[in-house]
C-alpha cells in the first residue's frame, strides 16, 4: 500500500494560497478605505461644528483645531492650515505672557 499525498487530491494548492494571499490583501486594503473614510467624515463633522460655534454658544477656537488636526492626516491643505493656525496662536501667546511680564516689570519699577 502506498501513501497517497494531499497533492493526488487537491493538485492546485498553491494557487488556492495565492488567491488566499491576494484576498487577504484587498480585505487590508479595504480596511484601510474604511478607516480614511472614517477619519475624513469625523473631521469634516468636528471643523464644521467648530464653524458653527463662531456664531453659536461654544469654544470655536478650541473645535476647529481638533478637526484641522483630524483632517491634517489625511490632506496637504488641511495640515497647511492647521500649521498656520498653530503659528497664529504661539505668536498670540507670546504676546500675551510677553506683555504681562512687561505689566509686572513697569508695577515693580514703580513700586521701588
Amino acid at each position: 500500500m502506498t501513501a497517497i499525498g494531499i497533492e493526488e487530491f487537491f493538485p492546485d494548492t498553491t494557487n488556492i494560497n495565492m488567491q488566499i494571499n491576494e484576498d487577504k490583501k484587498h480585505t487590508i486594503t479595504t480596511i484601510q478605505q474604511a478607516k480614511r473614510v472614517v477619519r475624513i467624515v469625523v473631521g469634516f463633522t468636528v471643523l464644521f461644528i467648530g464653524v458653527a460655534m463662531i456664531v453659536l454658544p461654544g469654544p470655536a477656537t478650541v473645535v476647529i483645531p481638533i478637526g484641522l488636526a483630524i483632517l491634517a492626516t489625511e490632506f496637504v491643505w488641511a495640515r497647511k492650515l492647521y500649521k498656520r493656525f498653530k503659528d497664529g496662536a504661539s505668536s498670540v501667546k507670546k504676546s500675551i505672557f510677553n506683555n504681562n511680564k512687561d505689566k509686572k516689570a513697569q508695577r515693580d519699577k514703580g513700586t521701588e
